[in-house]
């Protein structure tokens, strides 16, 4: 991947070159971008779940300390920034890039999206699950206490939990025998506008996916995290989420604590600009051809 990052980086010869995330992927663009002497911006820097387990921690690190442009979603991001080190002069607090597309999208998804009744659902009256995480399906022990939690706290409230399956997920389900419990339906994964329509007429959302923290806390959902912490803590901040840990007994009770809960927060990712100021942050560098991968 950084061969073939490097060689295409090379023959456009761009000025700079964006990065978004954590990804092995974002860190193989970040690397080929440093090697080559390319500027290189990485949009949603300084997140930090400080679990030297996770490996996209790591990729975290590495890519802020090797890159020239550092867009952080939140000033408390640009403080971690600021603590190990980053100059001050390559920092700049935007918001994140997912308030753009969700604020964009989600009203073109309700009109688009027949997934509600494709699945036979009516708002409100559902839960949401995502779990992916190696650290939660990987380990037997762990996805099953998960199910049960989410299945538990669900059933209390009269709620069917829908699991859009991740392939990683649905392979250990099979390789460990896991019986699914009855209150949760799986489903083949979503596109994004279906599975926005979702995490929008929700009940309540379990997710162990950093992502799906932020675009619940900007759809005004409530949203309970399968781990023991997070890099996204300012949901939890402003009461849009609750970090529960694999335990069915935390799990039904963030439920409780969750459930119903007034949309009475502001997302804390900012006003949905952030792909403008991160653009106009760099606006005085040379413009070239925008150049795409081939497939």
């Amino acid at each position: 991947m950084l061969a073939g990052i490097e060689k295409e980086l090379q023959d456009a010869e761009p000025t700079v070159v964006f990065v978004q995330g954590d990804t092995n992927s974002t860190l193989a663009g970040a690397l080929a971008g440093s090697k080559i002497d390319v500027d290189v911006a990485h949009v949603e820097a300084g997140l930090r779940s400080f679990d030297d387990d996770m490996p996209e921690e790591t990729n975290r690190v590495i890519i802020d300390h090797i890159s020239d442009y550092l867009f952080p979603p939140t000033a408390e991001t640009a403080v971690l920034l600021r603590d190990e080190g980053v100059p001050e002069d390559r920092i700049t607090v935007t918001g994140n890039t997912i308030v753009d597309a969700v604020e964009t999208f989600d009203d073109e998804a309700a009109d688009k999206s027949q997934i509600l009744s494709e699945l036979g659902l009516s708002e409100g009256q559902f839960d949401l699950l995502t779990a992916h995480r190696a650290e939660t399906v990987d380990d037997r022990e762990a996805f099953e206490r998960i199910l049960s939690g989410v299945a538990r706290a669900s059933a209390q409230a009269d709620r069917e939990v829908i699991y859009p399956i991740h392939p990683r997920a649905e392979d250990r389900l099979e390789e460990f025998g896991i019986a699914v419990p009855d209150q949760v339906r799986l489903i083949e994964p979503l596109g994004f506008f279906d599975f926005l329509r979702l995490e929008s007429t929700a009940d309540l959302v379990f997710t162990d996916s950093g992502g799906v923290q932020e675009e619940t806390s900007i759809l005004g959902t409530p949203c309970v995290t399968l781990r023991y912490g997070t890099e996204r803590p300012e949901t939890a901040f402003v009461g849009a989420n609750c970090v529960a840990g694999r335990e069915p007994s935390s799990i039904t009770a963030a439920a409780t604590q969750m459930r119903g809960k007034a949309e009475d927060w502001t997302t804390p990712f900012g006003d949905g600009t952030a792909a403008i100021q991160i653009l106009d942050s760099v606006s005085e560098l040379p413009v070239r051809e925008a150049v795409t991968a081939p497939e």
